[in-house]
């Protein structure tokens, strides 16, 4: 992302705050956690916002979550999904006054393709493993790896 644009996100941020206070608008994400072949889990860092998350986004209107997942995987970290990802689970995350639901889906080492590029929303991007995972991983995230790792079933929460 671009200088002038981190520092617009940086400014709308709190009046989209506001407005998700007043408004509350029901919003949809999705999220990926992609593993390589030594079943290590793919993690970006974004530039607006510190710390590590899984990849993925908003999906805009007029997307499937799918399309979405496809869309975001591709310009974010350059993965290429190939077959079909699996989900998870859906999630309700009312933090900043919205209603945001995130569908997270798995994908296979063996279902894509990964031309890494660079995204000017994304400062870093790499592959973790499971039992070394950054310190600075949102706590959202490091949650919902232990879910997929240890098969319990998702968290209502994101």
């Amino acid at each position: 992302m671009s200088d002038f644009r981190v520092l617009l996100w940086k400014i709308a941020r709190p009046l989209a705050r506001l407005y998700w206070r007043i408004r509350r608008p029901l919003t949809a994400g999705v999220r990926a956690m992609v593993f390589d072949r030594e079943g290590r889990v793919l993690l970006v860092r974004h530039t607006y916002i510190a710390g590590w998350y899984l990849p993925g986004g908003g999906v805009e209107r007029g997307e499937t979550m799918l399309t979405s997942l496809k869309r975001e995987l591709d310009e974010e970290v350059g993965v290429l999904v190939r077959g079909e990802p699996k989900l998870a689970g859906l999630y309700a995350n009312f933090r900043e006054f919205k209603s945001d639901h995130v569908a997270l889906y798995v994908i296979d080492h063996d279902t894509y393709e990964h031309v890494p590029r660079k995204s000017a929303e994304i400062a870093e991007a790499g592959f973790f493993a499971p039992g070394e995972l950054p310190g600075d991983i949102s706590a959202s995230t490091r949650r919902r790896i232990v879910e997929v790792i240890e098969g319990h079933g998702p968290d209502e929460l994101w």
